[in-house]
């Protein structure tokens, strides 16, 4: 079975505040533009819904209003989802040709190219995490993580110091052609958020 990765482009600090936000204004918004996706997520997941989840936009409120949540684990999908959706709807999507779809270990895989070039501060595996804001409840899918701004500028720099230190001995890394493309697809999503100031990145697995 394969997965995919969504990764948005975002003032990270500003979309985590919208949990709890109580923002109606905001859920009317959603509601009215986006009412057909809504609908298509709840025919999606209508078996989860007739045994008790809760639909697309009950999530969603949910979410804004920082609860209630449903006491069933098996639930707390939608309101993953639902967060995912307000990423979607703040910040830019980004072109993760090389991540969707996956399989297997390949987040990790990535994340031992990233490290064989110096580059510690950011991790891909971690957008396979429980990192939802709180109050949130934790569910397994989707997974969802965040590179902060301080951690991308982290990140480029050790990026740049690996390659001074290329430039003088001539000697690169080996790594998988594969491995180089996504690591360098990587190396653009930092970039991008770089050029915008309070900017990071929210990324999900599903």
């Amino acid at each position: 079975m394969s997965s995919s990765l969504s990764v948005y482009l975002l003032d990270v600090a500003a979309t985590r505040a919208l949990v709890g936000s109580r923002d109606d204004q905001l859920l009317e918004v959603i509601r009215d533009n986006f009412g057909d996706d809504l609908a298509r997520d709840d025919d999606y997941f209508s078996h989860q819904i007739d045994n008790g989840a809760p639909t697309a936009y009950e999530a969603l409120r949910a979410v804004v209003h920082g609860g209630p949540f449903s006491d069933s684990e098996a639930h707390a999908f939608q309101y993953g989802y639902a967060y995912k959706r307000l990423c979607a709807l703040t910040g830019s999507f980004l072109d993760n040709d090389c991540f969707t779809p996956h399989r297997g270990d390949w987040l990790s895989v990535v994340d031992q190219g990233l490290k064989a070039l110096g580059i510690t501060a950011v991790s891909v595996e971690a957008f396979s995490h429980s990192d939802l804001p709180a109050p949130l409840p934790y569910t397994f899918t989707p997974g969802c993580g965040e590179w902060t701004p301080r951690q991308i500028a982290q990140a480029l720099e050790q990026f740049e110091h690996t390659k001074r230190a290329v430039d003088e001995s001539g000697q690169a890394p080996p790594l998988e052609p594969e491995v180089v493309e996504a690591v360098m697809q990587c190396l653009g999503w930092m970039r991008h958020a770089q050029e915008r100031p309070n900017f990071g990145l929210i990324g999900f697995r599903s």
